[in-house]
């Protein structure tokens, strides 16, 4: 927990400034300074709360402790790109859209490799209340990446359409797996029968 205290007692300031002086147009070199230090700290910040729900006895959260840092910067980079198409013209959204793709193919692949090395407490991806929201976080992530790419820089609609649908896909993510986690510490087979193998 310190070092997360640590994380956004370094992040905080920064992304503060940063935004402060893009508004004002005071101070430039502050700003710009604050912004790469933030955008430094970012990843670590998206990422930190994987690492805490991994480190605990939940089967479906510990034994995705390796993909799961990486789901939730995935999962992260999507929904900064859905608010980016939302709040930015068509014409300046070019580095949201980006960060849409490459943050939904990050999500999908790090759930595809969690899913196989969890073998059958990845049932819980399935079932109960974890189930539709992964599947409505794919459709909606991968969806909303590929109207964002392919038609979100001609038309402000479809932009918007596909930022939504990443906010949205993030969301159902976390979400998604946090019931997943509840689901496989509720069920004492997901926390014995990996240990008979």
């Amino acid at each position: 927990m310190s070092v997360g205290s640590w994380l956004l007692a370094g992040y905080g300031p920064a992304a503060g400034i940063a935004a402060a002086t893009s508004v004002t147009g005071l101070f430039p070199g502050i700003g710009k300074a604050a912004t790469i230090g933030a955008g430094l700290l970012g990843p670590a910040i998206a990422s930190y709360t994987a690492v805490l729900i991994s480190d605990t006895a939940t089967p479906a959260w510990h034994g995705g402790y390796r993909e799961m840092p990486f789901l939730f910067v995935g999962s992260a980079a999507t929904a900064a790109a859905g608010l980016g198409m939302i709040a930015a013209s068509t014409a300046e959204a070019g580095p949201a859209r980006r960060a849409g793709v490459f943050g939904a193919a990050l999500e999908t692949v790090a759930m595809h490799q969690m899913r196989q090395r969890l073998g059958m407490v990845a049932e819980t991806h399935h079932q109960g209340k974890a189930g539709p929201l992964l599947k409505a976080a794919e459709v909606l992530t991968i969806g909303g990446a590929a109207v964002g790419a392919l038609l979100g820089r001609r038309s402000r609609v479809a932009a918007v359409i596909g930022g939504a649908a990443m906010l949205a896909g993030s969301a159902c993510t976390r979400l998604g797996v946090f019931h997943a986690g509840v689901q496989s510490a509720g069920d004492p087979k997901y926390t014995v029968q990996p240990q008979k193998g």
